[in-house]
C-alpha cells in the first residue's frame, strides 16, 4: 500500500456550476407550512430567500478559494482516497491537532478556528499555544472517496484517522471533535495510543445512565428535557439516514433545494438561536456547507454513517464501567440540545483537564463560538505540552 500524499487543487466545471443553477431555476415549490413556526420544518419563505441568495449572490469561487488556500490533500487509506485540509503552523513547537467533523458538518466547520488556532501570534495571543491543524473529510463526506461496502463506521474512521497521523509524521497529537468527529475521537481515546496526547470535544455521545436521570440535578433535569424535546421531535433526519439512507439520498442527489432544506434544518434547530439560522451564520456559511454535499454527491453516502451506526449496534466508547483515561477537556455551548454535565463526563472520562460552559451558540460550536472553542481548546492542552 502506497503512503503517497498528493496535493489536491478543486475547480469545479463552470458545467457543473450551469448544470446547479439551472436545477434551482427550475424548482417546484411546495405549499406554505400551515403554522407561523419551524414546527412543520424549514419555512418556505426562509428557503425560498436562501435559494434567491444562492442564485444571485452566492460565489463558489470564493469558497473553493478559500478551500485551495487552506491547503489540501489526499492520500489512499484502507482502500479510500481521504481528502483532508493540512496546515502547519510557524510555531516549530505547535502540537498537531486533529479535528473531526460530523454530520452535517464539513471540512469548513472550522473555518473561523483554524487561523487563530495555527497562528495565535498573528492574533495578538501566545504563539507558544500553537497547533498544527488536520482536518479530514469523513469517508463519504466532501471530497473524500465514498465507501462502495458497509463496515465503515466510527471504529474504522477512528483507525483510518490514526494512520492519517502516522502517515504525516506525528509521533505526539492530539484530536477534537463534535457531533459524530466527538463519536470518532472516542473511539481513538478508547485504544489509549502512546502518542494520543489528549482529546477535547463540544459535544459528548453517550447516554445518561438510569441512576443518573433519577438523581439528576435540576440542571441535569433541564439537560434531559432539552435531549428528550430533540429525540422526539427534531430527530426525523436521523430517524430516516438510519433505515433508509438510500432512499433519501435519491431526493438529496436529484434536488440541490431538498439538499439544502435537508441540511437547513439542522442549522436552524441546533443552532444557538433556534427556528432562525440566519442569525447563527450567514447564508454564504450555509450554502458553503450544502455545497460541500451536493457538488460531491454526498448525500447517500454521508447518511450511511447512521445506518452503520444502527447495523453494528454501536454505542459510545465512553463507559462508566470502562472509562477514557486519555486527558480530556470539553465545551458545552448553551445551545446544545444534547448536553452533558460535568458530574456525567467525569463518570466516564477520569483525568478531565478543562471543562467550560458558555452560553452563546449550540450544536456548530465552531462556527457559533469560535472564541470560546479555541479559548477551551488552548486550556484543555496547556498542561500537555510538556508532558
Amino acid at each position: 500500500m502506497s503512503d503517497l500524499i498528493e496535493p489536491f487543487q478543486l475547480n469545479v466545471s463552470e458545467e457543473d456550476l450551469s448544470e446547479l443553477r439551472g436545477r434551482l431555476q427550475r424548482v417546484r415549490w411546495p405549499d406554505r407550512e400551515t403554522v407561523n413556526d419551524t414546527s412543520q420544518g424549514p419555512q418556505l419563505l426562509k428557503l425560498q430567500a436562501l435559494v434567491a441568495h444562492w442564485i444571485d449572490v452566492y460565489d463558489w469561487r470564493r469558497c473553493e478559494s478559500m478551500l485551495n488556500d487552506f491547503g489540501q490533500f489526499k492520500t489512499t487509506i484502507d482502500g479510500l482516497d481521504i481528502h483532508f485540509l493540512h496546515i502547519r503552523s510557524p510555531e516549530p513547537d505547535a502540537i498537531p491537532l486533529l479535528m473531526a467533523h460530523g454530520w452535517p458538518g464539513s471540512v469548513l466547520e472550522f473555518r473561523k478556528v483554524i487561523a487563530p488556532l495555527s497562528n495565535p501570534g498573528a492574533h495578538g495571543d501566545d504563539p507558544r499555544q500553537a497547533f498544527h491543524l488536520v482536518i479530514p473529510s469523513m469517508p463519504g463526506f466532501g471530497f473524500s472517496d465514498k465507501p462502495s461496502e458497509p463496515g465503515w463506521d466510527m471504529s474504522r474512521i477512528g483507525r483510518t484517522y490514526v494512520e492519517l497521523m502516522r502517515r504525516l509524521g506525528y509521533e505526539r497529537w492530539a484530536m477534537q471533535g463534535g457531533d459524530f468527529g466527538a463519536g470518532v475521537t472516542d473511539e481513538v481515546a478508547s485504544l489509549a495510543l502512546p502518542e494520543l496526547i489528549g482529546i477535547h470535544l463540544n459535544f459528548a455521545m453517550f447516554m445518561p445512565a438510569p441512576d443518573e436521570i433519577r438523581d439528576a440535578t435540576p440542571d441535569e433535569e433541564g439537560m434531559l428535557a432539552s435531549a428528550r424535546y430533540f429525540w422526539s421531535t427534531l430527530s426525523g433526519y436521523a430517524q430516516v439516514q438510519r433505515t433508509r439512507p438510500q432512499t433519501i439520498g435519491y431526493a438529496l442527489a436529484d434536488s440541490p433545494v431538498a439538499q439544502a432544506a435537508w441540511i437547513y434544518a439542522m442549522f436552524q434547530d441546533t443552532c444557538g438561536t433556534a427556528g432562525n439560522a440566519e442569525v447563527s451564520f450567514t447564508l454564504d456559511e450555509i450554502l458553503d456547507d450544502i455545497m460541500l454535499y451536493w457538488i460531491p454527491n454526498a448525500s447517500a453516502s454521508s447518511a450511511r454513517l447512521y445506518w452503520e451506526l444502527k447495523r453494528s449496534n454501536w454505542s459510545s466508547a465512553a463507559r462508566i464501567d470502562r472509562p477514557i483515561v486519555v486527558p480530556s477537556g470539553f465545551t458545552m455551548l448553551a445551545g446544545e440540545q444534547v448536553r452533558k454535565s460535568r458530574r456525567w463526563i467525569e463518570q466516564r472520562y477520569s483525568d478531565v483537564r478543562h471543562f467550560a460552559e458558555h452560553e452563546q451558540g449550540g450544536h456548530f460550536a465552531a462556527l457559533e463560538n469560535p472564541h470560546a472553542l479555541v479559548g477551551d481548546i488552548r486550556s484543555t492542552f496547556a498542561s500537555l505540552r510538556e508532558s
